[in-house]
């Protein structure tokens, strides 16, 4: 069993009643957020395509790191040692 069923209803519904208040604070600080990028001029189709160009960012970003860990595994080296050899930078 979950250490969850081991806690009182009461104890639950609080522990889910406060997770729903920090998410509703997380909704408002978002709502915002946008809102000021949209008094700066930004549009919601702008911030929509750089929210994608993010996530494909990312996405390819996870696919080299995953390369870079393969090739270490080959050559019997760290990481962190192959960066240098690409001209990568540790915060890349």
């Amino acid at each position: 069993p979950s250490p969850r069923s081991f806690q009182s209803n009461g104890a639950s519904e609080e522990a889910l009643r406060c997770e729903i208040e920090e998410l509703k604070q997380k909704d408002l600080a978002l709502d915002q957020e946008i809102a000021q990028l949209l008094s700066e001029g930004y549009s919601l189709e702008e911030l929509e395509k750089h929210i994608s160009l993010l996530h494909e960012y990312n996405e390819i970003k996870d696919a080299g790191q995953m390369l870079l860990g393969k090739l270490a595994v080959i050559r019997g080296v760290t990481t962190k040692q192959l960066y240098p050899e690409y001209d990568l930078e540790l915060s890349d």
